[in-house]
C-alpha cells in the first residue's frame, strides 16, 4: 500500500523535474540549438502544429539555425511563427531554406534569462512539494481508515521527505548548471 504511494510520488516528482528540464531547453544560452524553436506552433492548413513536424531543424554553425520545410508553401507560415514568438529572432529566407542567426547575448539579457530560470526552478520545487503534500495527505487518510499503522505512516513520511529532498536537489543542480551556461561568455 505504502509502496504504491511512494512509487506514485516518485513518478510524479520525476515528471516535475522533466518538465523543468524541458523548460530549460527552450531558453537561449547564446549557442544555436534546435530545441530553441522546435516547440513553436506553425499554421499548417488551419491546424496549429509544432515546427518540428513540418520542417527539419539543424545547426549550421554555433550561432545559426537552419530550418528546411518539407513543403515549399510552408516557408511563409514558419517565418510568421518565428516572428510571433518572444524569442527576438529574425529569420533570413533563401529560397526554401530559412536561416536564423542568433545575436550575441548582452549582459543585461543574460541576467534576465537567469531570473527566468530561477523562477522556473522555484515553480518546479513548488510542484515537487505539492506532490509531497498530496502523498502525506493520502497517508493520513490511510491512517484514519486504519489501513496502516502510525509507525508505517511515520516511516512513509520520512521516505517521502527523502524523495522530496532528492528531487529538489536535482532541480538545484540543473539550475546551477544552466546559470553557469548562461553567464558564460
Amino acid at each position: 500500500m505504502l509502496d504504491d504511494l511512494k512509487k506514485d510520488a516518485t513518478a510524479r516528482m520525476q515528471k516535475c523535474v522533466q518538465s523543468f528540464q524541458s523548460e530549460l531547453k527552450k531558453l537561449r544560452t547564446g549557442r544555436a540549438h534546435p530545441s530553441l524553436i522546435e516547440h513553436l506552433k506553425v499554421d499548417y492548413y488551419g491546424a496549429e502544429v509544432p515546427l518540428q513536424q513540418v520542417a527539419n531543424i539543424s545547426i549550421e554553425d554555433a550561432r545559426t539555425l537552419v530550418v528546411s520545410p518539407w513543403e515549399k508553401n510552408m516557408v511563409a507560415a514558419i517565418e510568421r511563427a518565428i516572428h510571433k514568438s518572444d524569442l527576438g529572432l529574425t529569420p533570413n529566407t533563401a529560397g526554401t531554406v530559412i536561416r536564423i542567426p542568433l545575436p550575441p547575448l548582452t549582459e543585461e539579457r543574460r541576467r534576465d534569462i537567469t531570473r527566468v530560470v530561477r523562477q522556473d526552478a522555484e515553480n518546479a520545487r513548488v510542484s515537487v512539494r505539492s506532490v509531497r503534500r498530496d502523498s502525506l495527505a493520502d497517508m493520513k487518510e490511510m491512517l484514519k481508515e486504519k489501513m496502516i499503522s502510525q509507525d508505517d505512516e511515520r516511516r512513509g513520511q520520512e521516505e517521502v521527505q527523502k524523495l522530496t529532498d532528492r528531487f529538489v536537489a536535482e532541480i538545484d543542480q540543473l539550475l546551477a548548471a544552466k546559470e553557469k551556461e548562461i553567464l558564460q561568455i
